[in-house]
């Protein structure tokens, strides 16, 4: 009669099994993330996007700039949940995804202003969106320091 020995045997097809199910996980979470982050630019831009309309149509009243606001944030595929006009100033909440990939960004949109108060340096009120600015809310203020690039240096001239 044989006896059975303690062996390791078919341990490693347990191990392989094992992290391949970690290494699904992990790609399922990456994906999840990856689909949240792509979700939440969706939104960001539908609302940017809204924002320059609405401001850009305040002088037609509230519910028309509004109105256009929403016809942008579709075409943007997210949707408009609130929208203020208040003066030439926009502000509207956009909402993109569906399920716990929900996110919903807020932008605000007027007439861009010079810092100085000289009236012949007052913004120009040009056609469409050129004389309009945009600030996310939540973003830096305008007059912090601004991040800059050091200058690339020219490449070398290749002698005659």
């Amino acid at each position: 009669m044989e006896r059975y020995r303690c062996s390791d045997r078919g341990s490693a097809t347990v191990w392989s099994v094992g992290a391949i199910a970690v290494l699904c996980v992990v790609f399922g979470v990456v994906l999840g993330l990856g689909q949240a982050v792509a979700t939440r630019h969706r939104a960001a831009g539908g609302a940017d996007m809204a924002a320059l309309a609405a401001a850009d149509h305040w002088a037609e009243g509230t519910t028309a700039a509004c109105a256009q606001a929403d016809r942008v944030a579709r075409a943007q595929g997210t949707r408009l949940t609130r929208c203020v006009v208040v003066g030439d100033v926009s502000d509207v909440s956009v909402e993109s995804g569906t399920g716990p990939f929900t996110a919903e960004v807020r932008a605000r949109a007027g007439p861009a202003t010079l810092p100085t108060k000289d009236a012949c340096n007052a913004p120009q009120r040009g056609a469409g969106l050129s004389h309009l600015r945009l600030r996310r809310v939540g973003a830096p203020s305008p007059h912090a320091p601004a991040l800059t690039r050091p200058p690339t240096p020219a490449p070398p001239s290749a002698a005659p």
